[in-house]
């Protein structure tokens, strides 16, 4: 390679009025934290990534250098979450700042944007280090012409704090009600709509569960029955920064944070990372009664695997054998590693559930938690409510029929169903059920099947409504908005 000239030494800029020196050009510093933050936030936007399978390894790497601090893990997770789970709100209000539409705005202008407005309206960071900050992190990623730009909006957006602003960019809740929480707690309009008729009720409900939503959730471990005890977790733990479930008797919650992944028994699979919401649905479908032999089991959509691990652990008290079944591969490969150490019997297939590999009731047992819009995990994915659509439903609905049918389908007379979802919306809950049992659709016809009240079920938990079918909240319960439907095959 030749080498490069070597370039003129730059003379000073001459003196202006008054006789002073213009200031020389400075390089931009980069500061790791808000570096790593927006690189997250541009894997979201651009790779429709999603933030808590991208941000761990960055965080990961990060730490490799010796000057990034805890602190300084725990500020990018916060930027990043916050500046998502805001994202609506903080759209509202750098719309109000721009002499343009938003759409304009080049996708990583907008986020060096949020992240700035994240930094001036949710957190106690200064007002100048936010500004300075951001600015900064924009002369890096975008150029000293655009950080400009980046400067004149944040400081507009500083003059108010955040009840200033929203006073300013949501309508009143009685000229708007669904705008109004739409923009005050950062969720889709058509959002706020699907979960009010879920939740029903008035002004209070709704908001409870929207800024339930907003809120970081707890990291919830889960003691694998025969293979793990809460004991050994809370131990693992420790005393200061571990409480035990509020449902499960398998449950431990990081109250404290931590990395789950430290602990000897989640490495070994004896215990595994599950909202509890998630172990109530396992533990509800085990414990439901079947008329006559227990002994074969099916988990007819278990990727990735955690529903799957437990209902593994419980099967093998009994001596039941477990079939996991997943149709993608890769998820497949992670429901064996979940299972992997079972001390019962069980297997892992790769198959299509609307397609079963199986015979017609060959099982006592069966959980077919469908794919979803994942408006119940809201919490855990901020960024999946500003990425799905109303027109989602509509792809998702005839896959959650044909595996509900073919569950009915896989189970004995006398068997016992559990239909599962992590959305509270009830195009995908109540109106599947209904739908399958009644034989609505063309060419469907009635299911032999009855609804059974599956709140004995949930023995502990307050709040769970008239059934026969089970609604979970964050709000209520603390725990993902998961739905559970019970159904034994009668003929």
């Amino acid at each position: 390679m030749s080498e490069q000239p070597r370039q003129p030494r730059r003379k000073p800029a001459p003196a202006g009025a008054g006789g002073k020196q213009a200031k020389p050009h400075r390089r931009p510093q980069k500061d790791p934290v808000r570096m790593l933050a927006f690189e997250v936030l541009r894997a979201v936007g651009e790779r429709d990534a999603y933030a808590n399978l991208v941000l761990p390894p960055l965080l990961k790497k990060a730490r490799q250098d010796e000057t990034f601090q805890a602190r300084d893990a725990a500020l990018a997770t916060e930027l990043v979450y916050g500046t998502l789970r805001r994202q609506g709100t903080y759209d509202a209000v750098i719309k109000a700042c721009i002499d343009r539409p938003l759409r304009e705005v080049d996708p990583p202008v907008l986020d060096v944007l949020s992240l700035g407005a994240h930094q001036l309206l949710g957190t106690r960071i200064p007002t100048h280090a936010a500004v300075s900050a951001s600015v900064e992190l924009a002369r890096v990623v975008l150029g000293d012409g655009r950080a400009k730009f980046v400067n004149a909006v944040l400081r507009k957006i500083a003059a108010h704090d955040l009840d200033g602003w929203l006073e300013r960019v949501a309508p009143p809740y009685e000229d708007d009600a669904e705008e109004h929480l739409a923009v005050y707690h950062s969720h889709p309009r058509w959002v706020v709509s699907a979960l009010w008729d879920s939740l029903g009720g008035g002004r209070a409900g709704i908001e409870d569960l929207l800024e339930a939503d907003n809120e970081r959730p707890e990291v919830t471990l889960v003691a694998r029955p025969g293979r793990s005890t809460p004991e050994e977790l809370l131990e693992a733990v420790g005393e200061d920064s571990a409480l035990p479930g509020r449902w499960s008797p398998y449950a431990v919650r990081m109250a404290e944070g931590g990395e789950p992944g430290a602990l000897e028994a989640v490495r070994e699979g004896r215990a595994g990372v599950q909202d509890e919401g998630s172990q109530l649905v396992a533990m509800a479908l085990a414990a439901a009664p079947v008329e006559g032999r227990d002994e074969r089991w099916l988990d007819g959509c278990a990727g990735p695997g955690g529903k799957a691990a437990l209902l593994a652990a419980l099967a093998a008290q009994r001596g039941a054998f477990l079939l996991a079944s997943e149709k993608q591969p890769h998820r497949a490969r992670l429901v064996q590693r979940s299972l992997a150490g079972n001390p019962g019997p069980y297997q892992v297939i790769t198959a299509d559930g609307t397609r079963p590999a199986w015979l017609p009731g060959s099982f006592d047992r069966v959980l077919m938690d469908v794919p979803c819009s994942g408006l119940g995990a809201l919490r855990r994915r901020p960024e999946a409510r500003w990425r799905r659509r109303p027109e989602d439903l509509e792809g998702f609905s005839p896959l959650q029929r044909g595996l509900l049918r073919e569950a009915l389908s896989a189970v004995r007379v006398g068997g016992i169903v559990g239909y599962a979802t992590c959305s509270p919306h009830l195009a995908e809950t109540r109106v599947v059920v209904d739908d399958v049992l009644k034989g609505r659709g063309a060419g469907q016809s009635p299911v032999s099947a009855e609804l059974i009240d599956a709140r004995p079920f949930m023995s502990g938990v307050p709040a769970l409504g008239d059934g026969p079918d089970v609604q979970l909240w964050p709000h209520l319960h603390g725990t993902d908005a998961m739905y559970l439907a019970l159904l034994r095959r009668t003929a």
